[in-house]
């Protein structure tokens, strides 16, 4: 799968139902989510992540922060609660719209199309935080390895990544044909059993990947917490990172 996939199909995702592709839930397609509720999503997020970094002794405010993969921006929206500034960068114009749409922060979120497989539109040591969640799991192995290695060269001296990857399908009926069938047979299940309007991939990392890419790019995992996702059939791993 090329980037210009992925792209194609979050656009279509935008397009047609974007609050319910950055959070599935059966009940609210169709334009069915609250946007309250959307945005107390994001807020209770970044708040677990807040006092996960607090046990650490890490920084829980910031001043620039880039939001990967942003989405409707309701993580964006969170984090600029505790942020002079947040970037919201995603690969679906659509999305962006609906990001702006939605943006109660009072400026402090600004909204940016990243139409290429890296992020060289930001400076070196830019950013305090990156932050991403339910992103680089949609994203093909090799590109999840760039965007790690990016991540890595745009936070500052001592700068945090708060990451979330999927570590392995569960042992379901659906994880294990994420864990043997092709994945373009799963993509033509999801448009014709699902109705998805564009299909989305799920990609595995194991933590001792992620730990390699992450040291090879000047990068130390500080803490990871997993847990099995059972209506996602899938395994996910969150890591604290930091820039060394």
């Amino acid at each position: 799968m090329s980037f210009d996939e992925v792209r194609r199909d979050w656009t279509t995702l935008g397009e047609q139902d974007p609050l319910w592709a950055v959070h599935v839930a059966p009940d609210k397609r169709g334009g069915k989510w609250d946007i309250d509720q959307f945005l107390e999503l994001g807020r209770t997020d970044v708040a677990k992540a807040r006092d996960w970094l607090a046990r650490w002794d890490l920084p829980v405010t910031w001043k620039r922060v880039l939001d990967f993969g942003c989405g409707a921006g309701r993580l964006s929206q969170a984090l600029a609660e505790h942020a002079d500034e947040v970037t919201g960068v995603d690969i679906s114009e659509p999305m962006l719209e609906t990001a702006r749409t939605l943006d109660r922060s009072g400026g402090k979120c600004r909204f940016v199309h990243n139409d290429s497989p890296d992020l060289r539109q930001f400076d070196d040591g830019h950013f305090d935080l990156v932050y991403t969640e339910l992103v680089l799991q949609h994203l093909p192995a090799e590109l999840i390895d760039t965007y790690l290695a990016e991540f890595m060269r745009v936070l500052n001296s001592g700068g945090i990544g708060v990451l979330q990857c999927t570590t392995r399908p569960l042992w379901t009926l659906k994880g294990a044909l994420w864990r043997f069938a092709p994945y373009r047979l799963l993509a033509l299940g999801q448009r014709i059993v699902l109705r998805y309007p564009a299909p989305m991939r799920m990609t595995a990392v194991s933590p001792e990947h992620f730990k390699r890419v992450i040291a090879a790019h000047g990068g130390e995992v500080v803490d990871s917490m997993s847990e099995d996702i059972p209506e996602a059939h899938w395994q996910s791993t969150r890591y604290v990172v930091r820039k060394v």
